[in-house]
């Protein structure tokens, strides 16, 4: 099993000391987001669970509990969103500076394979031109180069309530222009570079389309080979492979005004209330109308037959 520390919400973030205490525990609850009255039972025990990808824009809660992580024999990677936004952007998040110390610390703690860097999502405002955008990624890269080997890039998602935020998403034009600078400008800077779920086709900027959740750089990370397949369940143009998401909707209160997974401020609100560091559901508690489930879980691995 891989399992996925979130799309849903910033777990290193902002949830460590949650994620650790349920990794101690030996489980985790997690809620359907289709379907919230039913309520998987997650073992996270290093017999089942390959890899963990964490997701963050801010990896420093996390940083104390990597080598318990690593001792319990847990394998893990890091998707890292690090763009040069401003808190009108980024409310919640630490100044850049503070965490890019962070990240440092976290580069040589795991490696450039263990680090995927994201420059995501790219949008243009009357302050954030493509001009802009041009000095911010290649300064980016300079900082971000001796720590990973590969920048993954997007351009901004429109959905409903977006304009009211004043970002635009790149025409098609804007994004063929932004894709031929970051795929030379990464290049330069011995980066790979790749396209997450986009449309437009960048291959002859050598970018080719990502894969967050990546087989092969699971793989190495697990240090055995994985029956891994692509997850269905995601966007037509994603490559990512099939894993076991731990987080929920409405959590995180990092603010970003481009994010999808928060879409409610009230939903917002009542979950940061309900947040308990002991509870074994993520801002959230059982009710007597949920039906938990004690799925079958397996590990990937190729010599692994056993099931927890």
């Amino acid at each position: 099993m891989i399992l996925s520390v979130s799309r849903r919400t910033d777990i290193p973030c902002r949830y460590a000391e949650w994620f650790i205490g349920r990794v101690r525990e030996g489980f985790a609850l997690c809620r359907n987001p289709r379907r919230p009255s039913q309520v998987s039972r997650i073992p996270l025990t290093p017999g089942c669970v390959d890899a963990i990808v964490f997701w963050t824009k801010d990896p420093g809660p996390l940083l104390p509990y990597l080598d318990e992580l690593e001792a319990r024999g847990f394998r893990f990677c890091f998707q890292l969103t690090l763009t040069p936004y401003g808190r009108e952007i980024e409310p919640g998040l630490r100044g850049k500076r503070e965490i890019l110390a962070d990240v440092r610390r976290l580069g040589e703690r795991v490696g450039r394979r263990g680090l995927v860097w994201r420059y995501d999502p790219v949008f243009f405002t009357p302050a954030y031109t493509p001009a802009w955008h041009e000095r911010a990624f290649s300064s980016l890269c300079r900082e971000m180069a001796p720590l990973t080997d590969q920048v993954t890039i997007s351009f901004l998602d429109e959905y409903r309530g977006m304009r009211r935020s004043g970002l635009r998403a790149p025409t098609a034009q804007e994004a063929e222009r932004f894709a031929a600078f970051a795929g030379k400008t990464a290049a330069a800077a011995g980066l790979q570079i790749r396209a997450c779920s986009e449309q437009g086709d960048y291959s002859r900027f050598g970018i080719l389309p990502a894969a967050c959740i990546d087989a092969e750089r699971l793989q190495e990370i697990a240090g055995a080979p994985l029956r891994l397949t692509r997850d269905a369940g995601q966007r037509e143009r994603c490559g990512c492979c099939k894993s076991v998401d731990l987080g929920a909707y409405n959590t995180c209160p990092n603010g970003c005004v481009y994010c999808y997974a928060d879409y409610s401020p009230d939903l917002l609100r009542r979950s940061l209330a309900r947040y308990r560091p002991e509870s074994p559901l993520l801002c959230d508690e059982l009710l007597p109308t949920d039906a938990v489930t004690e799925k079958t879980y397996a590990s990937d691995r190729v010599d692994q037959t056993s099931l927890f």
